[in-house]
């Protein structure tokens, strides 16, 4: 029986398009995606890939504004929106929009099971609120399941009694067949495709947004720690935007020698440039979801250095098998990560080796079986 699935999430995101047209092909799901927002350019400068969509979808009119910190979204027309697609199930990608408690309030009215795309994890170092935390736990408890993408988020609902049978896995995941075909292509153009984009010999690569949160600034520190030798022989790239910028490029400017490279916001297609050619990725962060840059990385054969408190770190770094794991906030340790690698040839190759072995696992058509076990498992509401 074919089952009529609306999801509501927040913008075009270009990583989140295979997913949903993966699950579009399902054929027991009918799949509509109502997008809160076309993009969030405060935040991002994605590329909107409007003519990769294979799925049905609108965007609600929208008002956002930036409060300090917090981010604002206020839409009109979702109840109208429900009304007229008339969804058997709603799956609902977070709950700190207004958007997201009008969905649930409605899905509860008319009787429609609704359930929590959710990847907060217990490794997360964000300092939490307890009215945030309140009003989180009256949202889990009118959810009728809920959808994670790993080990991680799986076992931070587990701390909200909430059962197993109502959790779903979806592994997250990116288009790997585009980031792998793209780094084959550039790796057999290394020279050309170096010259290109103005790249190093070799380098270690972060990629994201450029905020202390990161670990941008330990991951500086790190490479100014490295031996001379290392340090003249691979260089350091920053992919990515952020207010940290200003003040990472002055404290580069201060490690000789060595190669700093900031190289700013980069589309999609041109990252798997960077990956292919790079050493490692490296995502020092102190809080972060998931970390889907190193699913990228690995789609790339990428030996991978991640914190152990990303969402990702339980089920996509092996320790000594396709990378590093490190604590968040150390240096010393990252540096001593980033030479164990960088200093072995054979340990690299075999570790990015096995990232993309392990990576093919975490792909788009893998997600949306995720997606088609939790619509199995709810009834057709009357």
């Amino acid at each position: 029986m074919t089952r009529r699935l609306v999801i509501l999430t927040e913008i075009i995101s270009p990583y989140r398009i295979p997913l949903f047209n993966a699950l579009a092909r399902e054929p027991r799901v009918d799949l509509h995606v109502i997008f809160l927002a076309e993009t969030d350019p405060s935040l991002r400068q994605w590329e909107v890939y409007k003519g990769e969509i294979k799925f049905s979808y609108q965007v609600l009119s929208s008002w956002r504004r930036r409060v300090g910190r917090y981010n604002v979204l206020v839409n009109f027309g979702l109840r109208h929106a429900l009304k007229a697609v008339a969804p058997d199930l709603i799956l609902c990608g977070g709950y700190n929009y207004i958007a997201s408690w009008q969905a649930l309030f409605w899905a509860q009215r008319y009787g429609v099971p609704f359930f929590l795309w959710s990847e907060s994890n217990l490794q997360d170092m964000r300092r939490r609120h307890i009215s945030v935390e309140l009003l989180k736990s009256k949202f889990l408890r009118r959810c009728k399941g809920f959808v994670v993408p790993g080990r991680s988020a799986r076992e931070y609902l587990r701390t909200f009694k909430i059962e197993d049978e109502r959790i779903f896995t979806a592994l997250n995941a990116v288009d790997n067949d585009l980031f792998s075909t793209v780094a084959a292509a550039s790796r057999q153009n290394a020279v050309t495709r170096r010259a290109e984009f103005a790249l190093p010999d070799r380098y270690f690569l972060f990629v994201g947004r450029l905020v202390p949160d990161k670990g941008v600034f330990d991951l500086l520190s790190a490479y100014a720690k490295l031996n001379e030798r290392t340090r003249q022989q691979i260089g350091l790239i920053y992919v990515g935007e952020g207010p940290s910028q200003p003040q990472l490029e002055e404290q580069a400017a201060s490690i000789s020698p060595g190669m700093v490279k900031f190289a700013g916001f980069v589309q999609r297609d041109q990252l798997a440039t960077y990956y292919a050619l790079a050493e490692m990725l490296i995502l020092p962060t102190y809080s972060d979801p998931w970390g889907l840059v190193v699913n990228e990385a690995m789609a790339c054969g990428l030996p991978v250095i991640v914190s152990s408190v990303a969402g990702c770190a339980a089920d996509l770094v092996k320790e000594n098998w396709n990378g590093l794991l490190v604590q968040p906030r150390g240096a010393s340790s990252l540096m001593a990560a980033m030479q164990t690698i960088a200093g072995n040839a054979t340990l690299s190759t075999s570790m990015g080796a096995n990232s993309a072995q392990l990576i093919s696992s975490y792909s788009p058509a893998e997600w949306s079986c995720g997606i088609s076990r939790m619509v199995d498992a709810v009834g057709v509401h009357e």
